[in-house]
């Protein structure tokens, strides 16, 4: 017996920021990703958000203009 296993493509969404940078726990919050900001320091600190590709442990990580970040098969890209 054969199974398939559907992937779900990886919504994708775009956010303006006004300012030269955003911490991550900030630009999560922003993005309406998470509740709280306990909510992101939580899921920043288990390792479940990547930034350009790669899991990202630090909350107060420098997000610019051109790089993304991926969470719950959501892609937010900062502009």
């Amino acid at each position: 017996m054969k199974i398939k296993v559907k992937v779900a493509e990886k919504k994708k969404v775009t956010k303006h920021i006004s300012t030269e940078f955003i911490k991550l726990d900030s630009f999560l919050k922003l993005c309406d990703a998470v509740e709280s900001g306990g909510h992101a320091k939580t899921v920043i600190q288990d390792g479940e958000v990547r930034v350009n590709g790669e899991v990202c442990l630090q909350r107060g990580r420098k997000i610019r203009p051109g790089d993304s970040v991926e969470f719950e098969n959501t892609i937010y890209t900062a502009e």
